[in-house]
């Protein structure tokens, strides 16, 4: 899968996709990560990406045509010529598991960071979906586009390192959650109190400690 990723801040990304497991995956060839700076496609020479809204308010917004010209020119140089394209926005879908799991299919994904008031109304007509990663607002939509990224690439075939962790993990089925993880010491000591890891998980019962687990996913 490849993963096209059209923003004003592209040094921003280095150092998360240079780390841990997105590192290894693109070493592997099992991603591909390109970061498009979209000022690239702008024709002045201040390199203007975004302008005052018409009807006047407040901020600035991003312009059209960059954008339009940025999606026309990666998706040319595409051999999947039909790519799922997103624009990360805060009054988009909100982005779940099983959003997820829908996009892992894909092969070719351009991700656009929204940033300032928005992004000219006229981008929907170039895009496939608005995707939002929660009820907030950030300053950009860089970090959304890392937190696709990354929700998307450890399900793909060999990204992580032991894929039975994809089998209990929260939210795999809508609204639960993992159940409780513990590992040594088995007693902890703090502030005068033992805190202990629950016998069941010591007993060596794999049906019992299977259904402990079950029995406690929140």
């Amino acid at each position: 899968m490849t993963f096209h990723i059209i923003t004003i801040f592209p040094e921003i990304f280095n150092s998360y996709f240079n780390e841990s497991i997105i590192k290894r995956a693109r070493e592997e060839g099992k991603i591909k990560i390109k970061i498009y700076d979209l000022r690239n496609w702008t024709e002045d020479k201040h390199k203007t990406v975004d302008d005052s809204p018409y009807g006047g308010g407040a901020g600035m917004v991003m312009k059209i045509e960059p954008i339009f010209k940025a999606i026309k020119d990666i998706r040319s140089n595409m051999e999947n010529k039909n790519p799922r394209i997103v624009l990360m926005s805060a009054r988009g879908e909100k982005w779940i598991q099983k959003k997820a799991q829908e996009y892992s299919d894909y092969d070719d994904i351009i991700i656009i960071c929204g940033r300032y008031e928005g992004v000219d109304e006229r981008t929907c007509f170039f895009i496939d979906e608005e995707i939002s990663i929660g009820d907030y607002v950030l300053t950009g939509g860089e970090i959304p586009a890392m937190t696709l990224l990354d929700s998307i690439s450890r399900l793909l075939p060999g990204v992580l390192g032991n894929e039975d962790s994809l089998d209990s993990e929260s939210h795999l089925v809508s609204g639960q959650k993992e159940y409780p993880q513990y590992t040594r010491p088995e007693i902890f000591k703090a502030e005068g109190k033992e805190y202990k890891v629950p016998s069941i998980l010591l007993s060596g019962n794999h049906e019992e400690i299977k259904k402990w687990r079950k029995g406690n996913m929140r």
